[in-house]
């Protein structure tokens, strides 16, 4: 829509309201989808698909397929990236989800290793991978979705809703497998009832279409069409090509503020689910039950510290969470290792408040470092990127921990190493929160010379 001028009209808050809660509803199944993956893996998956080996061998096996969908997300956000920033937010995000939607159902239907033997690791292999394209593809079109309809000031609280889908869908997901669990036991649950959550997904589908025939692409997107169209600007032929050979710096700091809160978050949610119910003896509900309860504390936390952001600045909200969780991260694993389910909670709960105070801002943050002409990309990839090597390998890395020197000293000062290094990299970032989402490419050049 445009105004009397030509301009694109600024969105009614009713508009804005809506583009934001279908963010979080997109990003929330989306993660579900992600994460039912991480609970089968750490729960199921080693015995149904990987028999024949040690338990602790069939959870590394287990994680391992886990692992590859966090290599294909730097792989979808680069494939999705290039899209969404040549053909708009909307149809790359809506396109995002119908692939996610698609793999996690067929898992759903996947027959196990005695069945079809090692084809069945293999596909489960491939449905994974095609699950992290998906995921590298979703993250920044949600966030950009929120944060570039969102009023000047206020990019940092609707940027949350994005954000907030993340733990939405970790309690969704818990709380589905908790329910099956409950309900038909853990034996029935462990046989065939696990497969239920992973059918569910085909809701994902439907709020893709609605995405798709309901909500314009973001006023952002479309001013930057027409400023193309009028040849005041070029257009990107490759965008993802433009923004690592001239944006090298802002990918690396992105990616390495990412790195505590991806690979603490999976430490916290799938290496902690393994870590209670495999050496602690804790049961399988109580854990599941604490990681949904801190679920909830970290979305609330998402909200109220994105909404500070707006008002003191990402910078100093995103560096105060970690540093609060590198402290955090000895007396976290003190009282896990009591058993006891309160200290439990309350352990998780903290640490995934801090998680929440560096998650919550990073929407608005990520999307405040590029222009609009290679947003996505940018986003996209200093997002994925960490999630290789912090995301994808926090679980493994925690069980070997574990296994190796027997004690989870070793694994809290892992988590202080990534807390420090995404301490760094934020301080080196230039403070966005006051800037315009919709400086051009001249404008940045002249930031860009301004910091060098």
């Amino acid at each position: 829509m445009t105004d009397s001028a030509g301009q694109v009209a600024a969105p009614s808050p009713s508009t804005v309201r809506k583009v934001a809660l279908a963010a979080m509803a997109g990003s929330a199944i989306e993660w579900y989808d992600f994460f039912i993956y991480l609970t089968a893996a750490a729960l199921v998956f080693g015995p149904l698909y990987f028999p024949g080996g040690s338990e602790v061998a069939g959870v590394l096996a287990s994680f391992s397929t886990a692992a590859v969908g966090f290599v294909a997300r730097p792989i979808g956000g680069i494939l999705f990236g290039h899209y969404g920033d040549r053909l708009g937010r909307k149809p790359t995000l809506v396109i995002a989800l119908l692939l996610m939607g698609t793999a996690t159902t067929l898992v759903g239907v996947l027959p196990t290793f005695a069945t079809i033997g090692v084809a069945a690791p293999i596909l489960l292999f491939v449905l994974r991978f095609l699950q992290g394209l998906a995921v590298g593809g979703q993250w920044g079109g949600a966030v950009l979705l929120a944060t570039e309809y969102a009023p000047e000031g206020k990019r940092g609280f609707y940027g949350s809703f994005a954000q907030a889908g993340v733990p939405v869908g970790l309690v969704i997901g818990n709380t589905v497998f908790l329910a099956l669990s409950a309900l038909f036991g853990e034996a029935a649950f462990a046989a065939w009832a696990w497969r239920i959550p992973f059918l569910l997904s085909v809701i994902l589908i439907a709020v893709a279409l609605y995405i798709q025939l309901r909500l314009e692409d973001t006023p952002v997107f479309r001013q930057l069409e027409e400023r193309q169209h009028e040849g005041e600007e070029t257009e990107s032929r490759s965008p993802v090509l433009e923004v690592i050979t001239q944006h090298p710096k802002q990918i690396l700091l992105a990616a390495g503020a990412f790195f505590v809160v991806n690979g603490g978050f999976y430490s916290l949610i799938a290496g902690m689910l393994d870590c209670g119910t495999r050496i602690l003896g804790v049961s399988q509900n109580m854990m599941l039950a604490a990681v949904l309860i801190s679920a909830v504390v970290e979305g609330i936390a998402i909200v109220a510290m994105s909404a500070l952001s707006d008002r003191v600045g990402r910078q100093t909200v995103f560096m105060a969470g970690a540093v609060l969780l590198a402290i955090w991260s000895f007396p976290l694993f003190w009282l896990v290792n009591t058993g006891s389910f309160i200290l439990i909670v309350i352990a998780l709960c903290v640490a995934q408040f801090f998680q929440g105070m560096m998650y919550g801002p990073q929407a608005a943050l990520f999307a405040e470092m590029f222009s609009a002409r290679v947003r996505y990309s940018g986003a996209s990839i200093g997002y994925q990127g960490a999630s290789v090597f912090a995301g994808g390998l926090a679980p493994i890395i925690m069980v070997w921990l574990l296994d190796t020197t027997g004690t989870s000293l070793s694994v809290s000062f892992y988590l202080l190493a990534m807390c420090a290094i995404t301490f760094f990299s934020v301080y080196l970032i230039t403070e966005t929160y006051e800037d315009e989402m919709t400086r051009d490419q001249s404008q940045e050049e002249a930031e860009e010379a301004s910091t060098t």
